[in-house]
């Protein structure tokens, strides 16, 4: 029996991983303080949900160049992430096992979207595919 068939994005293992994390930083951000909506969990909520959107904004495109492009989107959304994670732990609404939960988790997401970005670059190695600083 060969790999599983994947028909949309929601077959990803890697959108899966992150609307997981996404699912997680939603439910954990609820409780900060009343002031931090607009400077911390907004953006904190966003860039969490940008990563498993781009990744199926991603499979839909039939180019591969511009698959590829919103995989770098999602992948930039993840350091996006850990970064506003760090910055609520360092403000105190994060405990260190959380955070470090949290870390661990954009980690695995941000080594699968890597996998997955090398796998498509190699399937189609003559089409032009974007620089990771675009």
């Amino acid at each position: 029996m060969g790999p599983p068939t994947i028909r949309s994005w929601q077959d990803l293992e890697v959108w899966q991983k992150a609307h997981e994390m996404t699912l997680r930083v939603y439910r954990r951000v609820h409780p900060f303080p009343p002031e931090e909506r607009f400077r911390l969990t907004d953006p904190l909520c966003r860039a969490a949900a940008s990563i498993p959107t781009n990744i199926a904004e991603g499979k839909g495109r039939h180019a591969l160049g511009d698959s590829l492009r919103f995989l770098c989107i999602a992948r930039g959304s993840t350091a996006e992430v850990q970064y506003l994670l760090r910055l609520a732990h360092d403000l105190g609404y994060l405990s260190k096992s959380e955070y470090e939960e949290f870390v661990r988790g954009y980690d695995i997401v941000g080594k699968m979207l890597n996998r997955l970005m090398a796998a498509l670059r190699r399937r189609h190695p003559n089409t032009q595919h974007p620089t990771p600083n675009t």
